[in-house]
């Protein structure tokens, strides 16, 4: 049964134009004013954080909107710090909507004397007073399994199909997904049969940390539209270099789907000069101006997902029905 109380947005300063959109769809799903709730988030001389809420949130359903990107440290204590104070203003139950999940590619002991900081965060959140949380595209799935409480994981692939169908319309015979590891293929495997593509591999191989020292393609993808599906684009080495590859095997062009654009440190500008036709990515971490302003690089809202999420939450209905087509495609009808 639906809760009596409303649903209630909150949001730091990791990409507060995320949580305002969330909010506006909400309203118009709803077909009544959802704002996000009153609230300050600042830093005192030494960069101490300070949260202080200005509406009464007892025995409300809160939700949390910061995902933990960079600053990862900064970003991740806020909301840590704005569940605190949530918990003790006597907040029914918290959850926290998190599109990009900071720390996920630390999910592993890679070599000996290393930690697995993703259960770290896991554990903090937990503490904090979390009770659920909601997050898009996790770098390794397992990472649910890290918590105590539920995750939502959502998917970018649904959206990425949809755009995918209405750009290439009438031109989707010849395109091939490609996954630009091996680790990745259940992800590009998942678009492909969304739009009924075949798939290839770019397999590299590293002879240290940092340098690629060979990429093979496995597959035929001359006289393809090729398109990379990944999770996370950082610094874009693998990504750039990956179209490449693809091209001088014969592809006739490259576009690149991303879920979280990173993009840190020269990205930008080694997108800009790479041979890829375009970069799509989703606005779950906020767009620097150097992204917004390069001419490849298209970015997709994620807000109709989340804020519909988060409405099924909150009615105790079905969040996995948003893997379906048949369920998303009329949320971004119009959008796309």
């Amino acid at each position: 049964m639906p809760s009596i109380v409303e649903p209630k947005l909150i949001s730091g300063n990791a990409n507060m134009p995320l949580a305002k959109a969330i909010a506006r769809r909400m309203t118009m799903y709803r077909g009544m004013s959802v704002g996000l709730v009153d609230a300050r988030v600042e830093r005192f001389n030494d960069q101490e954080i300070f949260v202080e809420v200005y509406e009464n949130v007892r025995g409300e359903d809160m939700f949390i909107i910061q995902p933990t990107s960079n600053p990862a440290n900064d970003n991740l204590m806020e909301l840590l710090i704005m569940s605190d104070a949530l918990r003790r203003s006597s907040a029914a139950r918290i959850t926290a909507v998190i599109p990009y999940f900071g720390y996920a590619r630390q999910d592993r002991r890679s070599k000996a004397r290393t930690p697995i900081t993703a259960k770290l965060v896991a554990n903090m959140i937990a503490e904090a007073g979390i009770e659920r949380v909601l997050t898009m595209d996790l770098h390794a799935a397992q990472i649910q399994g890290f918590f105590d409480i539920p995750v939502d994981n959502l998917y970018a692939s649904p959206i990425f199909a949809l755009d995918i169908l209405e750009q290439f319309k009438g031109n989707t015979s010849d395109i091939m997904v490609v996954s630009p590891d091996v680790g990745g293929v259940a992800r590009a495997r998942e678009l492909a049969k969304r739009i009924n593509a075949p798939l290839s591999i770019v397999d590299k191989r590293r002879e240290k940390p940092g340098e690629i020292a060979e990429m093979t393609v496995i597959g035929e993808v001359a006289g393809k539209t090729c398109i990379i599906v990944d999770d996370i684009c950082d610094t874009a080495g693998t990504l750039c270099k990956a179209a490449e590859v693809l091209m001088e095997h014969g592809a006739t062009e490259v576009h690149s789907y991303i879920t979280h654009g990173v993009l840190s440190g020269p990205a930008v500008e080694r997108i800009t000069k790479s041979v890829m036709k375009s970069l799509v990515i989703t606005d779950s971490i906020q767009a620097t101006g150097a992204v917004s302003g390069a001419t490849n690089i298209r970015i997709v809202p994620t807000a109709p997902m989340f804020a519909q999420a988060i409405l099924n939450i909150w009615n105790g209905t079905s969040v996995s029905s948003l893997f379906e087509t048949e369920t998303l495609g009329p949320i971004y009808e119009g959008i796309l």
